[in-house]
């Protein structure tokens, strides 16, 4: 096992594009530690750069206290999973397992000791003898994962690893990786775009817009303090509703109606000034039916249309638009990015904006109701619509 550190790590390409900016990050020793952000953003960059797959244009690396910049990556002691599960078809499992400790001429003996217990670690050993062609998706990167496991190495890298996989299958791989981790204690460095990977895997997660770390904090402290727009919109899904606002008087004037302020939420806004726009992030989990809520004196009502409501057994996605009149969303460049990372499209339509909200599975509401929808005010987030800097991150 070993600890790696960057310091002050740089990538720049021969045209000038610094693809990560000043990278300062520590992964500790036996740390579970997933880099994620949208495409672009430079997570699989930096993930190359610990396997010695690209090389370094400024600061260091260090794995295990030792500086690797000039290191070959066959001197590194890493192994690395790729999102293809490069095996060779004409080889069994076994072989396909063992093909690493066989270029490092590693006795037969101590090769096939070491391949059936990571087949017993991945539940292979039934599979063995078989080729990949016959194998699942799922049992190929597990293969993929115990020749990297044979080589009991400093750390894994992987790289995206279940994103050929079908929805079902990743959620079973999820697991077999989280408990794989646990079992192993190994440093991990797993790079995902998906956030429900990074949110149910990590110690900590960090998370990266155009190669600049963002935020590096446990998964439950993302969700709950982020330090900015874009954090907040990446992490969650559905992702945070994000709204203009304005203070007057102790009330929180949204396109929805005024929200008296909570005192837990006052010491966000500090010195805020009268009538200074915000943006509110409210997440749509952070929204309730209003008849399933009851009285609840934390929060406020709205009525609404519900334009879409989808049912998902446990709960409901209620969509629904709200007016923008006398309210504008300042334009901001973390919004922007987080709405083309979702797919495109404009943040608002000149007179409304969509909404997201997680309804109880009890809620009676359906499709086209006009519903009284219920905020939960203490979970509101504040940030300010110039730097995107959460109100509660600047105290």
């Amino acid at each position: 096992m070993a600890e790696i550190v960057f310091d002050d790590v740089t990538k720049r390409y021969p045209d000038g594009y610094e693809a990560v900016k000043s990278m300062d990050l520590e992964i500790a020793d036996g740390e579970f530690m997933i880099l994620v952000g949208p495409s672009g953003c430079g997570k699989s960059t930096a993930l190359n750069m610990i396997a010695g797959l690209e090389d370094i244009s400024g600061g260091e690396l260090r794995i295990g206290g030792e500086v690797v910049n000039q290191k070959a990556p066959r001197d590194r002691d890493i192994a690395m999973v790729f999102q293809s599960y490069a095996l060779y078809p004409h080889m069994s499992v076994r072989d396909n397992m063992a093909f690493p400790l066989t270029i490092m001429k590693v006795p037969k003996e101590d090769a096939n000791k070491r391949v059936e217990e990571a087949a017993a670690t991945l539940d292979l050993q039934q599979h063995l003898d078989r080729k990949p062609s016959q194998l699942s998706g799922g049992q190929r990167q597990r293969v993929a994962m115990g020749r990297a496991i044979v080589r009991d190495p400093k750390a894994f890298l992987m790289d995206e690893p279940l994103s050929n996989l079908d929805a079902k299958l990743r959620v079973q791989m999820r697991a077999e990786v989280a408990r794989l981790q646990d079992r192993l204690s190994t440093t991990m460095v797993y790079v995902t775009h998906d956030q429900t990977e990074a949110m149910t895997l990590g110690d900590r997660v960090a998370i990266m817009r155009a190669g600049q770390l963002q935020q590096v904090a446990s998964p439950m402290e993302l969700y709950n303090h982020p330090n900015n727009l874009f954090v907040a919109g990446f992490i969650g899904s559905p992702s945070m509703n994000f709204l203009p606002g304005r203070i007057h008087d102790g009330v929180l004037k949204l396109p929805v109606g005024d929200i008296a302020i909570p005192d837990s939420k006052r010491a966000q806004l500090g010195d805020t000034s009268a009538d200074q726009p915000l943006i509110v992030g409210i997440r749509p989990e952070d929204f309730e039916d209003a008849a399933v809520v009851g009285s609840d004196s934390r929060g406020a009502t709205f009525r609404t249309t519900i334009d879409v409501l989808e049912a998902m057994g446990s709960e409901y996605y209620a969509h629904f638009t709200i007016s923008a009149e006398g309210h504008e969303l300042q334009e901001n460049a973390e919004l922007r990015e987080l709405q083309e990372d979702a797919g495109g499209g404009a943040l608002a339509t000149p007179d409304s904006f969509d909404v997201v909200a997680r309804l109880d599975q009890t809620s009676r509401l359906r499709a086209h109701d006009t519903a009284e929808i219920w905020i939960n005010a203490a979970k509101i987030h504040f940030f300010d619509p110039e730097s995107g800097r959460s109100l509660a991150a600047q105290q």
